[in-house]
This record gives structure tokens, C-alpha cells and sequence, in this order.
């Protein structure tokens, strides 16, 4: 898929490009199956700045319209060792559209994520963090992006 580049934000195409961003950057290596896009439980928001520690596997949301802030997917289990940093982008933009991408195992299991980030001063897109997961039942990560 070619990045639109016009500089006009349309969400369902930045939705397709972080997915397919996602798709092609294969999380761990491995195929992504999954895609979840992360909108805000209190308000629907869609824009966050995002603090993460690849190395611990952390990674944490602050919704740009409320200030609603969520620790992702298993952040709560290392954020006592978890030293993040914030997110931003090369041109300075700390606001992002948010989506992880999940490689799974042969019986669904989560096998390795990526959290992906688009930029929305420049619209450029990045993979933040990623990291293996090596216990299991982990299915549950896809509901809490």
C-alpha cells in the first residue's frame, strides 16, 4: 500500500497504512495476524502521547483529547523495573495513531507484538517498541491495547 502523503488526515486511510505498516514490518520476524487500533475507553479518542521501555516491554497511553492515561497490554507486570521514555517522532511531534501488531502461535497464543506509531504532525509511521512473549495463555493482550 502507497503512503498518502497529501498531508490531509483521513483516519480510515491511516488506519490501512498502520496496518499495513504493521503487516510488512513482521513482528519478531513472524507474520502479523492481528491488528488492533487503540481508541480511548473514556472518550473514543484517537490521538496519544505514548511513554515506552522496549527493553522492560512497556508501554503506556495518554489520551491527547481527555488526559485518560492506560498502561498497554502487560505494562502493569514489568512497571516497577520499566524506566519509558516519551515517543517522538523525527520532526518533533509527540502525538501519534496508535495500533499494535500481533505474531501468534500455531494455537493462537501471542507469540511476539509491535506497537506501531503514526505521527500525526507528519504523518510518518514507526514501529516504538517490540517484544517477545514468552508465556502463555497471553490471548489476552488483544483486548488490552
Amino acid at each position: 500500500m502507497a503512503i498518502d502523503g497529501s498531508g490531509q488526515r483521513r483516519p480510515e486511510t491511516a488506519a490501512a497504512e498502520l496496518d499495513a505498516y504493521l503487516r510488512e514490518f513482521r513482528a519478531g520476524g513472524y507474520p502479523v495476524a492481528r491488528v488492533v487500533h487503540v481508541a480511548c475507553a473514556r472518550c473514543g479518542g484517537s490521538v496519544f502521547g505514548v511513554r515506552v521501555d522496549d527493553d522492560a516491554g512497556y508501554a503506556e497511553r495518554t489520551c491527547h483529547l481527555c488526559g485518560d492515561r492506560s498502561v498497554m497490554l502487560d505494562g502493569l507486570d514489568v512497571a516497577e523495573d520499566a524506566d519509558p521514555g516519551n515517543a517522538a517522532c523525527l520532526c518533533g511531534g509527540e502525538r501519534f495513531d496508535v495500533a499494535v501488531g500481533f505474531a501468534l502461535r500455531e494455537d493462537g497464543e501471542v507469540r511476539w507484538l509491535s506497537v506501531a506509531l503514526r505521527c500525526t504532525a507528519d504523518d510518518a509511521l514507526g514501529v516504538y517498541a517490540d517484544w517477545k512473549i514468552d508465556y502463555s495463555p497471553s490471548g489476552h493482550l488483544m483486548a488490552r491495547v
